[in-house]
């Protein structure tokens, strides 16, 4: 390892980490004050980063919270990335099984004489202008 390897940029570190997709997500997420460092907010993807620092962000809904134990020379395999942090996450709430799934959830019916007529119930209202001489 080089001598580099005592400090990290932010950025960096979470596209070594595979939190981040590419480099540029990880440094639009530091610029955006999304990326937590030790307490502090970090504005610049620039920020140095060493070995103990604790680092809070949201990945989707959940809140991870990792303290940093090595830094990386590249974006390596999933199982080299994951010894570069100790996750200590909040557990994940479990999903709810509830009739928001679109599968689950019950038809709508709608009553008679609301809304749009049917295709069939048009076709009645049309026969019936024609019996009455209407336009």
């Amino acid at each position: 390892m080089k001598e580099q390897t005592e400090k990290l940029r932010v950025d960096k570190w979470l596209w070594h980490a595979r939190f981040y997709k590419t480099r540029s997500l990880a440094s639009k997420a530091c610029q955006a004050r999304h990326i937590v460092l030790n307490g502090q907010s970090v504005s610049k993807a620039s920020v140095m980063i060493v070995v103990g620092d604790r680092l809070q962000f949201f990945q989707g809904p959940h809140l991870r919270v990792v303290e940093v134990v090595g830094l990386g020379d590249r974006r390596g395999p999933a199982p080299e990335a994951q010894a570069l942090y100790v996750d200590h996450s909040p557990p994940r709430m479990p999903k709810k099984e509830t009739a928001s799934d679109i599968r689950t959830a019950p038809i709508a019916e709608r009553d008679a004489g609301a809304g749009r007529p049917t295709k069939a119930e048009r076709r009645a209202i049309d026969r019936l202008r024609r019996e009455d001489g209407g336009a």
